[in-house]
């Protein structure tokens, strides 16, 4: 047997993946800044479900899809809750959405001392939001604008961008002389 052969070729080692898997696999792009947001329906960690058409008449809604395995996840929402708790005054709203099981995610949040609202995009489901979103990496952030447009997006941690963000927002995405990195990759 020719090793290349199965490195080349991962559909003909029985992987299960077919060429049709692998191909919209390749087509799946993550949604950017002027694209149309798609509506989901997902479950609350709290309780209850919510869906992106009954969030946005609140003003500005900023999604953040996260794995709680992820070291760049473990990175960037800390900051992020910075924003959640500086967003008080309604300007915009804010939700992650785990792509894990609640209780996964409730270690998570209690870890890393996340109290903005989660939603759960269930595997059991195949996924539903991060798919209809095109994610092929977390963390993946949409600011979605009342009429469903998104106006600013990230995949990964980027110091400049989540700074942009602040600025957007009227708030400050990090303290003076904080030590943060400037990019580390979904």
């Amino acid at each position: 047997m020719n090793l290349l052969r199965f490195l080349r070729h991962p559909i003909d080692v029985g992987l299960g993946i077919s060429r049709e898997d692998m191909a919209s696999a390749k087509q799946n792009q993550t949604l950017e800044a002027g694209q149309r947001a798609p509506d989901f329906k997902l479950q609350e960690l709290s309780g209850g479900q919510w869906t992106l058409k009954e969030l946005l008449p609140g003003g500005p809604v900023l999604l953040t899809f996260f794995k709680v395995s992820c070291p760049t996840c473990q990175l960037t929402l800390p900051y992020l809750e910075r924003i959640y708790k500086s967003l008080a005054d309604g300007r915009a709203r804010m939700f992650a959405i785990s792509q894990d099981d609640a209780e996964a995610t409730r270690e998570f949040h209690k870890e890393f001392g996340i109290t903005m609202p989660t939603l759960l995009d269930s595997a059991r489901q195949n996924y539903p939001a991060s798919n209809a979103y095109g994610l092929t990496n977390v963390p993946s952030m949409f600011l979605i604008e009342r009429d469903g447009t998104i106006s600013w997006s990230l995949v990964g941690f980027s110091k400049k961008d989540i700074e942009k963000l602040g600025g957007i927002l009227g708030v400050n995405s990090f303290r003076p002389g904080e030590n943060v990195p400037e990019w580390k990759g979904g």
